[in-house]
């Protein structure tokens, strides 16, 4: 087998390059012939990736978190390559998704050489100008995504801890926004909901922010997105309820409401929308599932 490995472009002289190392010396130990690439930004990798596949590689494995992952399911979205992952990022909620989130870079790369693949769900934004992305794990919009604009701006501290200290501080200037959202549901049918949301949240996995399970139901082989909408309420009963988040058990509070769909069109005012912790667009943004469109390597 030959496998491009990718390593995250923002951290070629850094953190992911170590255990970028170590997983194809590992490879190489199983006899996996590996080639180890990395751009000078996010458009350079995508396009050395994309020769790598068009030069016929077996397989693609990603170092890195889950913005390296989405840079690479761009280019293997419905194609027959199978994608492994080596999880170093700060979050790395696609690789929870597929098992994967605990291992090593060695028990990482055994994965990829044992060669056991399944296929599993993307999820597929529309934006207004046309353009489409897919992404893996957690689209967030309102609340959630204003988090993620303050954690990608703090320097300190690294992990789930600095997406706690900007769910905080966001927490105090919280308030709700006027949306739209029209779903498709699992049988067909349609639905719309029309007012005011804390936040609108699309699943294909259960986690983001480095493993906080918003979407705790979620199956990223099911065929189905998992919708989450919070409406709003008082901030101390908000903050009361920050704790059931983190265990996965807000979705029985009358605040939340969730829904399985096909697909789901989020639209209100001024909100940027996060996908695998990265911008994805403005909203309005149209979000369907792709059904099994990415072959993975699983333990």
């Amino acid at each position: 087998m030959n496998v491009t490995l990718l390593v995250n472009p923002a951290a070629r002289g850094g953190a992911q390059t170590g255990p970028a190392t170590r997983a194809a010396e590992r490879l190489r130990a199983h006899g996996v012939r590996t080639t180890i690439i990395s751009g000078g930004s996010a458009a350079e990798s995508s396009r050395l990736l994309r020769a790598a596949i068009d030069f016929g590689t077996d397989a693609v494995a990603v170092a890195g978190g889950d913005g390296t992952v989405r840079l690479a399911i761009q280019e293997l979205a419905g194609s027959s390559v199978p994608l492994g992952i080596i999880p170093t990022g700060t979050g790395n909620d696609t690789a929870t998704a597929v098992g994967l989130r605990e291992l090593d870079p060695d028990s990482a790369a055994d994965a990829i050489a044992a060669g056991r693949t399944r296929r599993i769900d993307l999820a597929r934004v529309r934006r207004s100008d046309g353009s489409t992305a897919y992404f893996g794990s957690v689209l967030a919009s309102g609340f959630d995504s204003r988090v993620n604009d303050r954690a990608n701006a703090m320097r300190w501290p690294r992990g789930r801890s600095r997406y706690n200290i900007a769910l905080l501080r966001e927490f105090f200037t919280l308030k709700g926004i006027p949306y739209q959202v029209d779903l498709e549901m699992a049988d067909g049918t349609q639905e719309r909901f029309d007012g005011d949301l804390v936040m609108g949240t699309v699943g294909n996995g259960s986690s983001y922010g480095g493993g906080i399970p918003i979407c705790p139901d979620a199956d990223p082989a099911d065929g189905l997105l998992d919708v989450v909408l919070v409406r709003p309420a008082g901030r101390l009963r908000l903050l009361r309820l920050l704790p059931r988040v983190y265990r996965g058990t807000h979705t029985t509070i009358p605040e939340v409401e969730t829904y399985r769909v096909r697909s789901v069109r989020l639209a209100a005012p001024g909100v940027t929308a996060y996908a695998d912790g990265d911008p994805i667009g403005m909203l309005p943004l149209q979000i369907e599932v792709a059904p099994g469109a990415l072959l993975v390597f699983t333990p």
